[in-house]
């Protein structure tokens, strides 16, 4: 358990280190407000882009000077950074939201914002689309509860392939989790040595096999592994899923992106999106005016919680 008074506040927590986030952090942070801004920048679709269509930059310019440029720019406002994903989200009887990250700190918020981008990355293996849903997936919070007592492996070296793994040890009779390169936090490789997952390192899925259902997978080493299931969860832990679980309006028709209106406010107050989350198109231009406006709205509703608490008076 979390100790109470190991926690900390601040008024807005941003999760994506991308320009969507670091453009919100920015424009919260002049007003006044505690920001917090949680993510890994090098896991940033622009951090390995080149970026030569932008206004007022002449050439091209890297996406990881951009970033550092951004976090520097940032900092200066007063704006902190932790280099560590949120694997779980809750909101709280008093109007907040409470973050946990991979090491199991707990962090409480005013106003949330999501400008984590999209990386729902598939394995691009043959047979992957048609099992979607037959022993194929891409969420263990989603899915977890359908594979009780059966035999699972999750594929991926971030904390979503970690955590999934842990989750799905609770339920399921025999969890494998395949990693080509494991990268988390301590505390999270510490809780998968001592628990029953089985940790295959160096090894990447090759091939899926069964055509109506998935019955197994085969390895880059030629090993087969039967499996009644097989979650993908590649990089940080899958916003759409953190988002959907604290009731926050997907699109309609795919699920895929994150319903906003001109503020760009969900359907949840105090939860803010910005960026490709939102939707394409998917341009550095459009996450970082998202960002801004998401930014001062995501302030302003901090400061009027803040208001009604009495810390700040009406002034």
């Amino acid at each position: 358990m979390i100790d109470e008074k190991d926690r900390q506040d601040f008024d807005v927590i941003i999760l994506g280190t991308g320009p969507g986030g670091l453009q919100a952090a920015i424009h919260a942070s002049r007003k006044k407000v505690s920001v917090l801004v949680m993510g890994r920048p090098e896991l940033s679709n622009l951090y390995k882009a080149h970026i030569e269509n932008y206004c007022c930059i002449e050439g091209v310019k890297t996406g990881r000077e951009l970033i550092e440029a951004g976090i520097s720019q940032a900092s200066s406002f007063g704006v902190r950074f932790l280099r560590e994903d949120a694997v779980a989200i809750s909101s709280v009887p008093d109007g907040m939201f409470e973050i946990t990250d991979e090491d199991g700190d707990l962090y409480r918020c005013r106003s949330l914002i999501f400008a984590t981008g999209v990386s729902r990355k598939g394995l691009g293996l043959k047979g992957e689309k048609e099992l979607i849903g037959r022993g194929i997936s891409y969420c263990v919070d989603c899915d977890a509860n359908f594979y009780k007592g059966a035999s699972v492996a999750v594929t991926g070296g971030g904390s979503a392939a970690a955590y999934g793994a842990l989750t799905l040890e609770r339920l399921a009779r025999e969890v494998t989790l395949i990693t080509d390169k494991l990268d988390v936090s301590h505390r999270l490789e510490q809780e998968l040595d001592e628990s029953k997952v089985e940790v295959l390192r160096g090894r990447e899925v090759k091939r899926l096999i069964g055509e109506d259902k998935l019955t197994g997978i085969e390895l880059d080493d030629g090993s087969m592994l039967e499996l009644d299931g097989l979650f993908i969860e590649r990089g940080a832990k899958g916003a759409m899923e953190l988002a959907a679980f604290l009731g926050v309006n997907l699109d309609p028709e795919k699920f895929t992106f994150i319903l906003t209106d001109e503020k760009q406010s969900t359907n949840i107050p105090g939860i803010f999106a910005a960026g490709d989350i939102c939707g394409p198109p998917f341009q550095m231009a459009k996450a970082v005016g998202e960002g801004c406006i998401a930014g001062m709205h995501a302030a302003i509703h901090a400061r009027a919680m803040k208001r009604k608490e009495g810390q700040i008076d009406n002034t």
